[in-house]
């Protein structure tokens, strides 16, 4: 008797640390690009968060996303992942931004310190996607 192949462990992780410095005046330090709607009802960053989770399917298991910011953005993630509905996503907060290598080396710490060797899907926060399903066909 064959046993089921155990589902590959997939961590969507969001890079949502931009500082809002090349769309300005729209947005700003306060209020960067990743926070703002430019399309449709959602900002990039939800839609981010969204791309990601939809991974989903028979033999993946895909946790909750684990989004890495900068903490002076601390509660705009928080009411941007409430508003998405999207339940246990972790926040790593970075003090000052140091740019992408520091922000993927913290999130691989952390997948490891939750246990297991989930594979790390990262996409940054502040990206606009015209083909959703493209995407996440080409993430699975």
């Amino acid at each position: 008797m064959d046993t089921p192949a155990s589902p590959l462990n997939v961590l969507p992780v969001v890079m949502a640390g931009g500082s809002g410095t090349r769309l300005w005046p729209l947005s700003r330090a306060g209020y960067p690009k990743q926070f703002l709607v430019l399309s449709g009802s959602e900002s990039l960053f939800q839609q981010a968060v969204r791309r990601l989770t939809a991974m989903q399917e028979p033999g993946l298991a895909v946790a909750a996303p684990l989004v890495v910011g900068n903490d002076e953005h601390r509660f705009l993630l928080q009411e941007q992942l409430r508003e998405t509905g999207i339940a246990g996503s972790t926040l790593l907060l970075e003090p000052v931004g140091r740019n992408t290598a520091p922000a993927l080396t913290l999130a691989a710490l952390q997948a490891l310190a939750l246990g297991g060797d989930p594979v790390l899907v990262v996409a940054a926060a502040d990206q606009t996607v015209t083909d959703p399903d493209a995407f996440t066909a080409a993430c699975r």
